[in-house]
């Protein structure tokens, strides 16, 4: 399928300033972004950020763009000469590039470092974002509470102090691109800037590694954060810890950290937004002649008056009794669903007791089973 063209896709002319540009991205991020769209939309809304982010970084490039504009697509296809992205940057693989470009003036993180020169001439890389799966029960995520988890980390090797040279030797400048850490590619009209293959932007060769860390320079560790869950949480959200995420490269930002809540099944109650659900069982005595029953909340029982006649299925609304969402003003309902019994394991005088009831009922006519009444009526019409 032919790709649309950039500017359509952002929805500005070509001759748009870089701010109209920037602005029309920053637009369509905030709309499309796998973030704030799940759902049966969630593929559909994927496919419109991944198209808006590949126009912004085409049309934010004035080589790129130049480039573009003079011989469209194919003047900015890898394939043909055009533009490539930096090593960690291909495709839609992760947050690190998911929160590039301007996603750091939105979200408040450090996209856009991948592939910036450092102070030494060397690129600099943003660490990748991680993901952790934290659950809680439901009364933590209505109270909120304080917990602790333990993530990996990285840290200097203490064998080669981070250099990740063996103890006595020491790194090398790279020979194919001179230290810079990146190389020119020409390809007909274009020259092209990309990481070193040889030393893939570091701007030094290791001859003789450290055995500890293997030439990285560091070595894996875990560490304990201490996390803050807000009261109302609800499945799914995210927490972001700024800076815990992969450490970056070439002294680049570390990612971030999102933990991701996950609520575990209640035994009696079900979550629908900021309102709460629950099966309350009646016996059959009681919802024939009523009376006051006590149902569970999550601050306490509460009590509500079954009136005489209550039928299987009534609903019983507890204003208040819900959660108070993180975004909310004020907490949602507790809905009780009454489920009439019937009684099982009878002895023969229950038997007789009932049937007697029974023959009561019945000679005194259908007042006492209105349902079953309308039922009987509709079931005749069906078969006359």
């Amino acid at each position: 399928m032919a790709k649309r063209d950039y500017y359509e896709t952002l929805g500005v002319a070509k001759n748009a300033s870089d701010d109209d540009i920037k602005k029309a991205y920053r637009k369509l991020a905030m709309k499309h972004h796998p973030d704030r769209n799940q759902g049966d939309g969630a593929k559909k809304s994927e496919e419109k950020f991944k198209e808006a982010k590949e126009a912004y970084e085409m049309l934010s490039d004035a080589q790129k763009r130049a480039a573009y504009d003079q011989f469209g697509h194919a003047g900015v296809d890898p394939n043909m000469g055009g533009g490539r992205p930096g090593p960690g940057q291909e495709g839609f693989g992760g947050f690190a590039e998911a929160f590039g470009d301007i996603f750091g003036d939105i979200f408040g993180g450090q996209g856009g470092q991948g592939g910036r020169r450092g102070p030494g001439g060397q690129q600099v890389f943003r660490g990748a974002d991680l993901n952790y799966a934290m659950e809680i029960t439901l009364e933590e995520a209505a109270g909120g509470k304080d917990s602790q988890i333990r993530i990996p980390s990285y840290e200097s090797c203490e064998t080669c102090h981070g250099t990740g040279a063996k103890p006595g030797t020491s790194a090398k400048t790279c020979g194919t691109c001179s230290g810079a850490g990146t190389v020119h590619m020409r390809q007909g009209f274009f020259s092209i800037q990309q990481a070193c293959p040889q030393c893939h932007g570091t701007g030094k060769i290791i001859p003789d590694p450290c055995t500890t860390c293997n030439g990285q320079g560091r070595v894996k560790k875990n560490k304990t954060l201490e996390v803050k869950i807000p009261a109302g949480i609800n499945e799914g959200m995210r927490i972001r810890s700024t800076g815990n995420g992969e450490p970056g490269t070439n002294g680049g930002p570390s990612g971030d950290l999102y933990i991701e809540i996950r609520i575990k099944q209640h035994e009696v109650f079900e979550r629908d937004g900021d309102d709460l659900h629950c099966t309350v069982p009646v016996g059959l005595t009681m919802a024939a002649l009523g009376g006051a029953i006590e149902v569970p909340t999550l601050g306490g029982n509460a009590e509500i008056d079954l009136p005489e006649g209550t039928q299987h299925g009534k609903t019983f609304r507890l204003r208040g009794k819900g959660i108070r969402g993180v975004r909310s003003s004020y907490p949602g309902d507790l809905y009780c669903h009454v489920s009439v019994e019937t009684p099982i394991k009878l002895t023969e005088h229950q038997r007789k007791l009932l049937k007697e009831l029974d023959d009561s009922f019945k000679k005194s006519g259908d007042r006492h089973s209105p349902n079953a009444m309308s039922w009987t009526d509709r079931v005749k019409g069906i078969f006359k």
